[in-house]
């Protein structure tokens, strides 16, 4: 027993300290996985005992202007977030882009700009949070559980041990198809007709979805990058799966003719499921 601690406590001191990038060590919520884990923790709580308790005996909440509010919040961030990362990705190599591990003020930028992701994620999970005060609980399935904390946990383990280099495209991509899907919501919410939109942004979360894998897939084959292949066997798998559930999603809504009721409202459920947990104001 006493062995198996020991290698246990070997174990975290490795993950934690010895292979953790030294340079991001102090930023909020990174230097151990312990307040990150726990504040999971209390999310998963509330969703799942607090806020059900809560709402038992009250009406839903519309939320109406505060779910503005935040698409508004989600618009600004995640552009900000694409604009500044834009001056990084104007000399990025799409081919092969190592890790800048050194300590200047242009490698520290890159650091703070991996980190700026990781906070968004953990902004985003505050569409659970919604989904609980509207009393739309149905809403909240593995999918949507799998994917907001899962991300979160992947933006995470990027600051600690991968701040930058090949898969940090990601994070450039999806902000600005964030940007697209939330202005589409706040428009959707003021009455505004943005029907035409709804096709095109899912082919757009399908075109990105293929285009980071393959990004991911050409470190297999190109020699000497000097980037480490183990992300690669996780994310690959990972788009792969969401490529999966997109084309799904868009073959049950705009290929295949006159949906029984069951399937409409089983498109409905994926619909939200697949817009990072935002329940679209229609």
């Amino acid at each position: 027993m006493i062995t198996i601690i020991q290698k246990f406590i070997a174990g975290y001191k490795y993950l934690n300290e010895d292979i953790a990038d030294p340079r991001t060590k102090d930023y909020f919520l990174i230097g151990t996985p312990w307040p990150g884990l726990t504040l999971i923790g209390f999310y998963l709580y509330f969703i799942f005992n607090f806020g059900p308790r809560l709402m038992e005996k009250r009406q839903p909440f519309t939320l109406y202007r505060i779910m503005q509010i935040y698409n508004v919040i989600q618009i600004l961030l995640n552009g900000y977030f694409f604009y500044k990362a834009s001056f990084w990705f104007t000399k990025f190599n799409y081919f092969c882009e190592p890790i800048d591990y050194s300590d200047t003020p242009k490698a520290r930028q890159i650091t703070i700009l991996v980190w700026d992701y990781f906070m968004l994620k953990l902004l985003d999970l505050m569409d659970t949070i919604f989904f609980v005060l509207r009393k739309r609980q149905n809403q909240i399935t593995f999918l949507h559980l799998y994917h907001h904390i899962g991300i979160l946990i992947a933006a995470w383990g990027a600051v600690k041990w991968l701040p930058g280099g090949h898969i940090a495209f990601l994070g450039f991509f999806n902000t600005f198809v964030h940007i697209i899907m939330y202005t589409h919501y706040l428009l959707a919410s003021m009455k505004i007709n943005t029907s035409l939109w709804k096709k095109h942004i899912t082919q757009l979360q399908l075109v990105q979805f293929f285009v980071i894998t393959l990004h991911y897939l050409q470190l297999t084959w190109v020699e000497n990058c000097g980037f480490p292949l183990w992300p690669i066997y996780v994310m690959v798998p990972q788009n792969l799966f969401m490529i999966m559930l997109f084309g799904d999603f868009y073959y049950k809504t705009y290929m295949k003719k006159k949906p029984t009721i069951e399937t409409k409202m089983e498109i409905d459920s994926i619909s939200t499921e697949l817009s990072n947990g935002k329940l679209k104001e229609q």
